[in-house]
């Protein structure tokens, strides 16, 4: 490496690219080399070493940008994801074959000169004057090397990638004096490591290690003499020489570098020879980039694992920090994706809908008490064809999902039975749940303004046969719509806000849900995740934990790796103990005998609730066990289909409901995520049942109803409305909304409650 004399002065070298600058300052060059662009810099005109001095001469070198790795909780890879596809490698890790043929053929002087290549500089000259055009350069290796980081820290900017390229002697100055500096503090082998490392070699590959992956799927370090020679030769113009696309081109321009190796000593004419009589050799590896790629199907997973990290100040001040960081690569990103569960959600999906089907089906699988998610899938894969969507039914909108969540019916009668039991209303609490009823007035608010059913809105329930009075335990298992509107308006609204408020559930929007009657019977869009989530706070014994889907990042910059912080689960108490439990108990009883039987486990403790909504276009079961938690959704993205006389996965429907589809989707992915865990259970309540002699001719009706499995009619007994509105609520919205022409989910308030 060229040094500074003791007494201060410049290094031959130095001396020698001043003597050039001034030189080209000058005008020397611009007779030869310089494209006409004299005055880029402002520097022809001051003619002196002073101008060149006054160039800044500390290049300053952007962490190269790599592909990121995202990995399941068990270590394999689901998907990498880059802005640019590199892995950065130590000289050590390239074939000498590599360092040989790139020096041969770009700079082939590259040891004997310094930052310039005087004699490249005269013999530039001499060929572009007789030429009477700019036919060659006079670059070194180490000058190109400066050119490439320019190139690096423009990123997709079209317009600084312009900048950095432009051939103008202002640019050529600067590269000259930046040049100088880079040889100076780097040296000959880190240079070279370096420019291996940044370069273009065509196909998606940046760096030489990446080039490697692409045509030969090989290391970097295994190359062979004509594979070395090849990628050497594309650097040039990774275009015309891309030998996937022109192979006989290709050919030749990998000839060409052989033969300069043997010229310079680097191989023998004969090694070149037969080298050349070699084919191509191309074992070609597709790009595989962004969460499109991601296998076990979690495409959706891994989207959402990207929009956490770009919404999440952890990872840095604002979207664009984030983004920067996202976009400079070199993460392993471990996440909480339990293979076994992904596998068993979407292999249920796939058992219960098909993707051809007029309506999807999303399923979301949380871990009570620490808010993993294991496993994300949907029956509509991510992607831009038929059948196929970039939007992730499982989250809110802002993480990607739909524009307000799916209205989620009767799944929400839980948080208001949750509310009551917190305001110190017993498990045994009855009300007269008459078959149809108008919304009971005033209801107090948190507002302290009550609400008054101004509009004389109704509410009935299931069928004519459910009439009260009912206690909870019996109204939560067959889902009573009257008693839970009774119930809310005893209460008033405010308490099932702040259980909400604690359960973090919010529209898919990410709106606060609406202080309004309705919402008690599920009129509001909520996500699956969020949904999943509050549920696995009833598993915890009333510990909700916010939902978490990374575990750990490593971030590689140039070979050295750090650990990032990541955003942790909060926990906390959103219900006492014996709230929780005694929910426990009234949803174990929805599954052993009330509208969600045909989801109930047979192998271990749980509990669950069934929720259909207006016109069957939504149907849930949201369930758990003491260790898992799962909510499953089937409808139409677009809240346009009516599953009614409905064709799904191949059987034949002529009503859904959420004990029908949703529930055995919800049984079967917890079947298998759950094989091979323990089965605790959970800490029960008695709570008496109904006097058995009350009314026993109402009994043996709705144990019929029951028994024929098919809790709904098809119009809730009110011919297509409900709450005496159609298609609505309380006048504020309804099903099919279309802000800013993307279709997913209107944002209707009218009333959900179905079983």
């Amino acid at each position: 490496m060229p040094k500074k004399r003791s007494g201060g002065g410049l290094s031959p070298t130095q001396q020698a690219a001043k003597f050039l600058g001034v030189s080209v300052l000058a005008g020397a060059v611009l007779a030869g080399i310089a494209l006409p662009a004299v005055g880029a810099l402002g520097l022809a005109a001051k003619g002196s070493v002073e101008g060149f001095d006054a160039l800044p001469a500390n290049l300053k070198t952007p962490p190269l940008s790599q592909r990121t790795t995202i990995l399941d909780a068990e270590g394999g890879t689901i998907a990498t994801v880059y802005s640019r596809d590199r892995t950065v490698v130590d000289l050590k890790d390239i074939s000498p074959y590599m360092q040989k043929a790139i020096v041969a053929i770009e700079d082939s002087r590259f040891y004997e000169h310094g930052a310039i290549d005087l004699k490249g500089v005269l013999r530039a000259l001499n060929k572009n004057a007789r030429s009477g055009e700019v036919s060659e350069g006079a670059s070194t290796l180490t000058q190109q090397y400066v050119k490439n980081v320019f190139v690096e820290e423009a990123g997709d900017d079209a317009t600084k990638v312009a900048q950095a390229t432009q051939q103008t002697i202002g640019r050529k100055i600067q590269e000259l004096k930046l040049a100088i500096q880079v040889e100076e503090e780097l040296g000959k082998k880190k240079i070279l490591e370096n420019y291996l490392n940044i370069t273009f070699f065509g196909q998606q590959a940046y760096g030489v290690e990446a080039a490697s992956q692409r045509y030969f799927s090989k290391h970097a370090k295994d190359l062979n003499v004509q594979e070395a020679a090849l990628l050497a030769g594309i650097v040039q113009s990774p275009s015309r020489y891309d030998p996937v696309n022109d192979e006989a081109e290709a050919t030749k321009r990998r000839n060409v570098v052989l033969n300069r190796m043997a010229q310079v000593g680097d191989i023998s004419t004969a090694e070149a020879e037969k080298a050349k009589k070699a084919p191509l050799g191309l074992k070609v590896s597709k790009p595989k980039n962004g969460c499109i790629t991601a296998v076990k199907n979690a495409s959706f997973f891994c989207d959402y694992v990207r929009e956490v990290f770009l919404s999440d100040e952890v990872f840095g001040k604002t979207r664009k920090d984030r983004a920067k960081v996202w976009n400079q690569g070199g993460l392993t990103i471990r996440t909480t994706l339990d293979p076994q569960a992904q596998a068993s959600v979407q292999q249920s999906l796939k058992d219960h809908v098909n993707q051809s089907d007029s309506v999807a089906a999303a399923s979301t699988l949380v871990e009570p008490g620490t808010g993993k998610v294991l496993a994300m899938g949907q029956t509509k894969p991510y992607g831009y064809g038929k059948n196929e969507t970039e939007i992730n039914y499982s989250v809110d909108h802002g993480m990607g999902g739909s524009n307000y969540g799916f209205p989620t019916g009767s799944t929400f009668k839980p948080f208001v039975a949750a509310a009551a039991l917190e305001e110190g209303r017993p498990a045994t609490q009855e009300y007269s749940s008459p078959y149809e009823m108008p919304y009971p007035e005033p209801v107090q608010t948190c507002s302290g303004k009550p609400w008054m059913n101004t509009a004389g809105e109704k509410v009935p329930n299931e069928s004519e046969s459910e009439v009260g009075p009912y206690r909870l335990k019996e109204a939560m298992a067959l889902s009573v719509n009257t008693y839970f509107v009774q119930m809310v308006a005893d209460i008033g609204l405010c308490p099932v806000m702040k259980m909400t408020d604690a359960l973090h559930v919010v529209q898919g929007s990410g709106d606060k849900l609406p202080e309004v009657p309705a919402v008690s019977l599920g009129s509001k869009g909520v996500a699956p995740l969020t949904m999943a989530s509050a549920y696995a706070a009833f598993a915890s014994r009333g510990m909700y934990c916010t939902p978490i889907v990374i575990e750990s990042i490593t971030q590689k910059i140039g070979n050295k790796q750090k650990s990032l912080d990541v955003p942790k689960s909060t926990c906390s108490r959103a219900m006492s103990e014996k709230t929780a439990d005694t929910v426990n108990t009234l949803l174990q009883g929805v599954v052993d005998s009330g509208t969600g039987k045909a989801a109930g486990l047979t192998d271990r403790a749980n509990a669950g609730k069934t929720g259909t909504t207006d016109e069957r276009k939504n149907a849930w079961f949201v369930g758990y066990t003491p260790n898992l938690s799962g909510a499953v959704w089937v409808g139409s993205a677009s809240q346009q289909v009516q599953m009614k006389d409905i064709t799904i996965g191949g059987q034949y429907h002529d009503l859904v409901f959420g004990g029908a589809v949703p529930g055995p989707i919800w049984k079967d992915a917890m079947t298998g995520a759950l094989a091979g865990k323990d089965s605790p259970s959970f800490n029960l309540v008695n709570i008496p049942d109904e006097d058995k002699d009350k009314d026993k001719n109402k009994d043996k009706d709705k144990d019929k109803d029951r028994d024929k499995e098919k809790p709904d009619d098809g119009n809730n007994g009110d011919d297509g409305f409900i709450g005496g509105l159609t298609d609505g609520g309380t006048g504020d919205g309804g099903p099919g909304g279309f802000p800013g022409g993307n279709l997913i989910q209107g944002p209707g308030n009218g009333p959900g409650g179905r079983r």
